[in-house]
């Protein structure tokens, strides 16, 4: 039987109306975007920024550090994101938080969380969870809250959302994204975000370090399986030399899945004393089945972990194991 409209959806639906009515309810609202925030965490969050502060709804944005990538700062309200926990909140709005863990801290436990996210690992530690991992990402939930719930979206809070979209989805080349993602897009430049300047913004605006500490990390490029499986380091020292950020050499690892043989590739550093992994794959090779092996989770083709260690070698090698193991024939 042929079938026309899309049944992917795992939602509920009357979860938008009960976050909406909670939110009307709460005297002050946190929302927290996940350790180490990317485009779409500190998107979804701005994007709810926007519409809180609009309607004059008491809340902050919170991080727990101050060190945010500051290629995003043309994001209405970006300037509002702190670190420090107000004294008195009574609803926590979750971004893009896989797991609770990604809080980066603990919730008192009389205080509801809504949960908006698109990991394949969340478990729902939310009162409310809206949690899909079809979604190309966790703007695309919120604007799903905006929209069921009849509520406009500005410029401000449209371009926040398109960041988190086009960021997400590697500029629309993921599978996630289907006809409903692009009918999204469409809707939130005509509410104001507009295409090019915001890639421009997140494309353009690059350290020279970046361009300095890559060509580093492409030279550690490992291959195995006849050039199918990959993997690519960064050292503490080239940090050092460069006087690079860790987000700077982000880009090699999506360089490396370029490759046209290249089928799983990892990254590991050395992140805050632990040894971070950043994971990608091609097709339906799941490295969140890896990731997950060392506590860690993400998506089908794009996941992340750390290992308790500083010798990135070591880390290196045990990665490679689950990989390689993953991806038997």
């Amino acid at each position: 039987m042929k079938k026309d409209f899309i049944l992917s959806n795992k939602i509920n639906m009357t979860d938008y109306a009960k976050a909406l009515e909670l939110i009307e309810k709460s005297r002050y609202i946190l929302i927290v975007t996940h350790v180490n925030p990317d485009p779409d965490s500190i998107g979804s969050a701005l994007a709810l920024s926007n519409f809180l502060y609009e309607n004059r709804i008491k809340h902050k944005v919170f991080n727990v550090s101050s060190d945010l990538p500051q290629n995003l700062d043309f994001i209405p309200r970006f300037e509002k994101i702190t670190d420090q926990l107000p004294k008195f909140y009574d609803l926590v709005i979750s971004c893009d938080c896989g797991t609770y863990g990604r809080l980066g801290f603990d919730v008192p436990k009389d205080i509801p969380i809504i949960n908006f996210d698109h990991h394949k690992s969340n478990n729902g530690f939310g009162k409310i969870n809206i949690v899909d991992s079809m979604k190309s990402s966790t703007a695309e939930i919120v604007y799903d809250f905006f929209k069921h719930n009849g509520l406009y979206i500005t410029k401000a809070s449209a371009t926040a959302l398109y960041v988190g979209i086009y960021d997400d989805s590697l500029a629309f080349s993921l599978g996630r994204c289907d006809e409903l993602t692009f009918d999204k897009v469409n809707h939130l430049v005509k509410f104001g975000a507009s295409p090019s300047e915001i890639a421009n913004k997140l494309l353009r605006r690059d350290s020279l370090a970046k361009y300095r500490i890559i060509p580093k990390v492409l030279e550690s490029l490992e291959l195995y399986k006849e050039g199918e499986v990959a993997s690519i380091y960064a050292k503490t020292k080239w940090f050092k030399e460069t006087g690079a950020h860790n987000r700077d050499c982000e880009d090699a690892l999506d360089m490396i899945m370029s490759m046209h043989i290249v089928k799983v590739a990892f990254f590991v550093r050395e992140v805050n004393g632990v040894s971070r992994i950043s994971l990608r794959s091609k097709g339906k090779i799941d490295v969140s089945k890896v990731a997950a092996k060392f506590g860690g989770g993400g998506h089908l083709n794009a996941a992340g972990c750390s290992l308790d260690t500083t010798d990135i070698e070591k880390a290196r090698k045990k990665v490679l194991k689950e990989v390689l193991e993953t991806t038997k024939k």
